[in-house]
């Protein structure tokens, strides 16, 4: 018998596929993700599906549970506030780690983001536009836990933000581009006090606003019908 060779490039291929379909919104928070059937869509076999869930749980992104299979993660509301509230006093840590060692050419590129986060109307968009924002500014942060550590943070936030900002509408977007541009100024001055204030503030205040809405700790969520498909679309995520 032939041993079924389950390659990298074919994990991290269904891994992407499913990174994008759950930090866009297509599968949602307690939804789950049946071997089978991704297998089938994606015409491979089990194997590099099993390998890519795995990938996907280091991350933060999906969680294996007793004769259940892999489900994205559903937290409720005490869950999600004390991982807003790590939010709140580890990335202020990562950007103050990264400050002193960001480009010119990364700083520059932090305020194109920001540029475009204000222009920007479309939801999907501003999400990705945001969370590049915010990962780009902590690039310069040289410890890779700190770093591994607050991606599967907004990995595991990322779905209840989506819901919490298609609640609130554009109308509050100019909020988290006022906190925006106040976090880039410091990061220009090189002001790791400031950065670390208003970033902390920034994080807050979505951890408070989210409180106000129970209605998002109900069940699974879904921003669309669609299941898991060959013809996702595809968004590159920071």
């Amino acid at each position: 018998m032939t041993a079924t060779l389950v390659t990298p490039a074919a994990s991290e291929r269904i891994a992407t596929h499913l990174r994008e379909a759950i930090l866009s919104g297509e599968i949602g928070p307690g939804e789950r993700i049946r071997q089978e059937e991704v297998a089938e869509r994606l015409g491979t076999s089990r194997l590099p599906v099993r390998e890519a869930l795995r990938m996907l749980e280091a991350e933060g992104l999906t969680e294996h549970t007793a004769n259940k299979g892999a489900r994205v993660p559903a937290l409720d509301r005490h869950e999600l506030d004390v991982l807003y509230q790590m939010r709140e006093r580890l990335e202020p840590l990562a950007l103050t780690e990264s400050i002193p060692h960001l480009t010119s050419g990364q700083v520059r590129e932090l305020e194109g983001l920001a540029d475009l986060i204000a222009a920007d109307t479309d939801l999907s968009e501003f999400l990705v536009l945001d969370r590049a924002f915010h990962l780009g500014s902590y690039a310069g942060c040289g410890t890779e836990h700190l770093l591994a550590t607050v991606t599967r943070m907004w990995n595991s936030t990322q779905p209840y933000r989506r819901m919490f900002m298609t609640l609130g509408g554009p109308d509050r977007r100019w909020i988290v581009d006022h906190e925006h541009r106040l976090i880039l100024d410091a990061i220009k001055r090189q002001d790791s006090v400031d950065a670390e204030r208003f970033l902390s503030g920034h994080i807050r205040r979505t951890r408070i606003e989210l409180d106000q809405h129970p209605e998002l700790f109900g069940g699974p969520h879904r921003a669309g019908r669609a299941r898991i498909s060959g013809t996702t679309t595809t968004r590159r995520q920071a």
